[in-house]
């Protein structure tokens, strides 16, 4: 995959798409949907982009919890992961 190469803007211009279409075809909630969303803002995140990146998770973090439920795999490990690019994103900034 393009992530796995490191080729991150076309890996995210591939999100994109696909999350776009899933939208689409499957509908915001759609399980499949959500993974697309968390791919996409996980490829924004390795990019330096957590304007973006966090806003997304934090909205797959949402419709996961909506969806699947508190207690999912999928729900815990997007909240965790969110939690630790928010703690991340904090040690970035100047001081």
């Amino acid at each position: 995959t393009y992530r796995n190469q490191g080729r991150w803007k076309e890996a995210e211009q591939l999100g994109v798409q696909v999350m776009e279409t899933r939208k689409r075809v499957l509908g915001d909630e759609h399980p499949n949907t959500l993974i697309s969303m968390n791919n996409l803002a996980f490829t924004l995140k390795e990019q330096g982009i957590y304007n973006e990146g966090i806003p997304l998770l934090e909205k797959c973090c949402r419709l996961r919890q909506q969806v699947l439920g508190p207690k999912h795999p999928d729900t815990i490990s997007s909240f965790q992961a969110l939690q630790a690019w928010r703690v991340s994103n904090i040690s970035l900034k100047p001081s």
